[in-house]
């Protein structure tokens, strides 16, 4: 599962905004089932976002977490180069700076309703997948 936090200025984004934005960072995991991708938006308000000593509105900072898979070094600079493509229109396009940190977690300490999820692209995760997916949200 890769968890992103997006630390956002208020009222950065509306509604539809974040949809598209969503939409954009799923678009990054093709290969993933919908539901391992989470998003969620933390909107800071200047006098809590200080860059540099500074308070900024206009900074987005964003914390992802993968669990579910690993990239190869090869393929990390393609996959950071295309999630900062897929978020340009929703940061650099509307003026605002931006910081991205992506981490690699221990898959061994991830569990989704309680299960420890079976190795990626294994035959074991394609029949848990099936077995045990969430309804579409």
């Amino acid at each position: 599962m890769p968890l992103h936090r997006f630390y956002i200025p208020v009222g950065l984004y509306s509604k539809e905004d974040k949809t598209a934005v969503v939409k954009a960072v799923q678009q990054c995991y093709p290969n993933l089932p919908k539901f391992y991708v989470v998003v969620i938006f933390i909107e800071v308000d200047k006098e809590n976002f200080h860059v540099g000593g500074e308070a900024t509105d206009n900074f987005v900072r964003i914390v992802v977490h993968h669990m579910a898979a690993h990239f190869s070094d090869e393929y990390k600079k393609e996959f950071s180069e295309g999630y900062n493509k897929a978020l340009e229109p929703f940061i650099k396009a509307r003026g605002a700076d931006w910081e991205i940190q992506i981490a690699e977690m221990d898959r061994g300490m991830w569990v989704m309703n309680g299960i420890n999820p079976p190795p990626y692209k294994s035959e074991a995760e394609a029949l848990w997948y099936k077995e045990n997916r969430p309804s579409e949200y």
